[in-house]
């Protein structure tokens, strides 16, 4: 099973429930982070790092003496990544979203792909399960592509894993996060009872609804706010999975970098309460669902 950890706004806690439930998970997992421009479940995780590579993305190189300026490549690209101008051919990487159009449908052969550094890979181990994550190139514009680098390593390596992987998304409701969440059985959002985190919520829900895959609701600093949160959950029939305290003993283990289900004792039973629950809501996943993304 594959459960997606996301949230439809920064802070309300996504991290800091993905370490606890890799901590608690009744048998090894394989933890994944995909916030890629900002990836910190390591520092909770603080895992035995294995390896870090290298990622890279196809981009088109020119051959100024086969090109005859026919404009194919040009017409096809719609991000723009290559421009034509008077007989000057130029190519623009940071726009270049790898698809493979220009060099495909180039009718003299004179585009072929190049490469340019995404960011890194780095993997280990935390006690008996797997970790991974990446790490975006500083001034690298789109995080999707190392997000793919990642699921791609991780499929070549572990094929079709045994274990149980659990992902750090990506906050909010763009490309980043969809292609955190689309390959989840489960996906467990993470909101505060704030007039911000109802709006995101009802973002993320309406975004990530088209996946067709079950839902569940972790409510942050529960007891404070309002319950609007709550009757929005009620109304839309989207199950409240936990409800995590506004305590003190919790804050200070956030704000030292501990995992919460080990360092506030009293916090344990809650998570493995919610392991159970993202278990059972696996459970109606109709794993015969189909979805096209563009």
């Amino acid at each position: 099973m594959i459960i997606a950890v996301a949230s439809g706004k920064g802070g309300t806690g996504k991290t800091t429930l993905t370490s606890s439930l890799v901590s608690v998970w009744p048998s090894p997992v394989v933890a994944v982070d995909l916030d890629v421009e900002e990836p910190n479940l390591h520092l909770f995780l603080q895992p035995e790092v294995d390896s870090e590579t290298s990622a890279y993305m196809e981009i088109p190189e020119i051959d100024d003496e086969r090109c005859n300026r026919c404009r194919a490549c040009t017409d096809i690209c719609q991000f723009k990544a290559i421009g034509i101008f008077g007989k000057v051919v130029m190519t623009f990487p940071e726009m270049c979203h790898g698809c493979g159009a220009c060099w495909t449908i180039c009718p003299e052969k004179a585009i072929t792909p190049g490469r340019r550094e995404l960011g890194h890979i780095v993997t280990g181990r935390f006690r008996t399960s797997d970790f991974a994550m990446g790490r975006l190139r500083v001034g690298e514009a789109m995080s999707p592509p190392l997000m793919r680098a990642v699921k791609h390593h991780l499929n070549s390596t572990h094929g079709q894993p045994s274990r149980d992987m659990i992902i750090d998304a990506p906050p909010g409701v763009s490309c980043p996060a969809i292609n955190a969440v689309m390959d989840a059985d489960v996906i467990v959002l993470v909101t505060e009872p704030t007039p911000f985190g109802l709006y995101d919520l009802a973002l993320a829900q309406k975004a990530f609804a088209p996946i067709g895959k079950p839902m569940g609701v972790v409510i942050n600093r529960a007891d404070i706010g309002t319950r609007e949160v709550h009757r929005h959950c009620e109304e839309t029939g989207l199950p409240i999975l936990a409800e995590i305290p506004y305590q003190r003993d919790i804050a200070e283990a956030y704000a030292r970098g501990q995992i919460i289900a080990e360092a506030v004792p009293s916090a344990r039973p809650l998570f493995d309460a919610l392991v159970e629950r993202i278990t059972a809501l696996g459970k109606t996943a109709n794993p015969s669902e189909e979805v096209c993304h563009a």
